[in-house]
């Protein structure tokens, strides 16, 4: 198989980068101060925050389809809406989420085009006028 025919969550590194991804993200946004608000916004026991966004994220980037398969549609948006998610909150996501990619070493170009990508997703989330 070449790259041209690899899913994104094959050239990420499958499941066991993925999982480091995603650990590494909590890890960041439970840490930084910049990531509070965010963090607040979260359960104290991040584990099942972080299992539900790798499922999510193993269908998304291509990989097996754990959320869909456990959950349904995962309808981002309307499981968002009891959350306030302004820019601010879209920003301190995508803060702890490129420096969980710089922190696990995805590379370019798959590195760029996933960010940008997941920059879409988190600006979909926004449900406050600002």
């Amino acid at each position: 198989m070449d790259q041209k025919q690899k899913t994104p969550y094959e050239l990420l590194g499958g499941e066991a980068v993925l999982r480091n991804l995603v650990k590494r993200f909590y890890e960041i946004m439970d840490t930084l101060p910049e990531a509070k608000p965010l963090r607040d916004m979260h359960p104290t026991n991040l584990q099942g925050s972080e299992e539900k966004l790798f499922m999510f994220m193993s269908g998304w980037l291509g990989g097996p389809a754990l959320f869909v398969e456990k959950y349904g549609h995962p309808r981002l948006r309307a499981r968002h809406m009891p959350f306030q998610i302004r820019k601010a909150e879209r920003d301190q996501w995508m803060i702890c989420m490129v420096q969980a990619f710089e922190d696990v070493g995805v590379q370019e170009p798959l590195r760029s085009e996933l960010l940008h990508s997941l920059l879409r997703l988190a600006d979909h989330m926004r449900n406050q006028e600002e």
